[in-house]
């Protein structure tokens, strides 16, 4: 019984599809299949019966469930999206003309999109390393049955299309700006054109951060340069630059060096990379990281060999500033609390060393100073410099005898230099009276002789003899005259000791009167001389 029921049901469905006419042998596919469209593309329907010729039939498409379409000899029908209400669920059935038989097609879902889409550029990278290439990838989402269109162009060049590139995916070796759209159907459909992305080219040079000036350690509120150097890259002028740093310009610049004051935010790493002017694509590598470390600002250090002056000598001052491992420091040295004036070469003696010596007390300071312009540390603290008292005893004991040396010596010599003298003199006086002395002897001895002879005539006589004196030679008016008397009343036996006396009158006439200087009045002298008698030897 089971099996008469099921045989009666399949004759019933049989019966009734025979009697509608109605069969799914029908296809309906859409051109292009993509899963969705975009406003503004076309999609084309084509209803296939699968039976007969394409000519037997009337074709009729539904949306929905609705008529969309109706019956009409042409199997294709070109829809052009104009909205999204064209999305939907679509059917075709087709009627044979001669026996009214229908076939009914499966559905067709279309997705209508309002945006029109935006192709998107990515790179793999944006560096061109050297010698090498980067592959860009143009796409379009959610969509499908695309081709690209590249572009590229320059500061200097205009955009262009690049030839036989409808790939998704592309390499180039070039720099430059580069973007892309998709297209696809027909007629074509245009996406929107891809953001740029810039691709660089590396180029060989080396590039270098350098700090001037190239102390090793910076302090704050000090003032430095930082230059990007090309290492074998011709000119300065070929050349631009780009910074990285907290204290550097982000943007392109001819200037190849940044100058600014430090402050505590400019700790931290700085890099640059340079390009040519004409191909701004083709840059250098960006430099090692310079790395800058920032000081708080540094005291000066004094020190002084002795904190008294020696009598006639000096102090030498020293002045440093820590930490030790800073350099390129001057050093300026003040004298009072209150002084702002350095000191100069009147003042003290600079070594090369930077040390000076002092000779005058006061309170001294120093500071540091580098750079252009001048930074200067803190002031270092104040160190006071004395005199030393000259030592008064044993510069006496030295200075005394010296003196008294020198005294003595000169009276010592001028002592000998008087005796010298008066020897002389002593002796003229002796040789001048000797030859006085000699002289009158002579002339009394010639004198007797002559009153000897004479005697024998007259008896007692008196003999005068005129004698010049020796020391007026050359004055006449002096003479000396000489009385011998002779007493012959004596007897023969007596002649052994009569003397002979003789009476010497000294007549010195008057000296020439001398202007302004009066005269010496003349004085007469007795001379007495004992004589013996020549006689009394008879």
């Amino acid at each position: 019984m089971g099996a008469t029921l099921l045989c009666e049901l399949g004759l019933f469905l049989l019966c009734t599809l025979l009697c509608t006419g109605h069969t799914q042998d029908a296809v309906l596919t859409i051109e292009p299949s993509w899963s969705s469209f975009f406003i503004g593309e076309s999609v084309t329907f084509k209803c296939d019966m699968k039976k007969g010729k394409d000519t037997d039939w009337y074709y009729q498409i539904k949306k929905d469930g609705q008529e969309f379409v109706p019956y009409d000899s042409n199997k294709d029908y070109k829809l052009q999206m104009i909205s999204t209400y064209d999305s939907g669920e679509y059917q075709c059935s087709g009627e044979k003309k001669l026996s009214r038989d229908t076939k009914i097609s499966n559905t067709v879902s279309v997705t209508v999109l309002a945006d029109k889409p935006r192709a998107t550029l990515t790179a793999g990278t944006t560096i061109i390393p050297v010698g090498g290439s980067v592959t860009l990838t143009c796409s379009v989402q959610s969509s499908d049955g695309w081709k690209y269109e590249w572009f590229r162009r320059t500061q200097r060049t205009s955009e262009g299309k690049i030839r036989d590139q409808e790939n998704r995916d592309i390499r180039v070796s070039q720099g430059g700006i580069y973007s892309c759209r998709g297209t696809r159907g027909n007629p074509v459909y245009y996406t929107d054109i891809s953001d740029d992305v810039t691709i660089e080219k590396t180029i060989s040079n080396k590039v270098v951060v350098k700090q001037q000036p190239n102390w090793p350690q910076i302090f704050r509120g000090e003032t430095i340069t930082l230059t990007c150097e090309v290492q074998e890259g011709g000119e300065t002028p070929e050349w631009e630059y780009e910074w990285r740093g907290p204290r550097t310009p982000t943007q392109w610049t001819h200037n190849n060096d940044v100058t600014f004051r430090v402050s505590e935010s400019s700790s931290g790493d700085y890099m640059c990379k340079s390009r040519r002017r004409d191909d701004s694509y083709s840059s250098t590598e960006w430099s090692e990281a310079f790395t800058l470390s920032v000081s708080n600002k540094p005291k000066a250090k004094l020190r002084a060999d002795n904190t008294a002056v020696p009598v006639g000598g000096s102090v030498t001052l020293t002045c440093s500033v820590n930490p030790s491992s800073s350099s390129g420091w001057k050093y300026y040295y003040y004298r009072d609390e209150n002084s702002s004036e350095a000191l100069t070469t009147q003042d003290a003696v600079f070594h090369s060393n930077g040390q000076i010596s002092v000779s005058q007390e006061g309170l001294y300071r120093c500071r540091g100073g580098r750079g252009n312009p001048v930074y200067y540390t803190e002031d270092s603290q104040s160190v006071r410099i004395g005199k030393t008292a000259a030592p008064e005893p044993e510069s006496s004991s030295f200075l005394t005898p010296l003196i008294v040396g020198l005294v003595c010596g000169v009276l010592l010599i001028l002592l000998l230099l008087l005796l010298c003298r008066f020897k002389q003199d002593s002796f003229f006086t002796r040789t001048r009276s000797t030859n006085q002395s000699s002289a009158m002897n002579h002339m009394i001895k010639d004198e007797g002789q002559h009153s000897r002879h004479a005697s024998t005539v007259q008896g007692d006589a008196c003999v005068y003899e005129s004698i010049k004196d020796h020391d007026d030679t050359q004055n006449d008016d002096s003479v000396l005259y000489a009385q011998v008397s002779q007493d012959r009343a004596k007897t023969k036996k007596d002649n052994d000791d009569s003397l002979l006396y003789t009476q010497v009158y000294h007549n010195k006439a008057k000296p020439k009167r001398h202007k302004g200087k009066p005269a010496p009045a003349a004085a007469d002298e007795t001379v007495y001389s004992e004589v013996k008698s020549q006689t009394a030897l008879d």
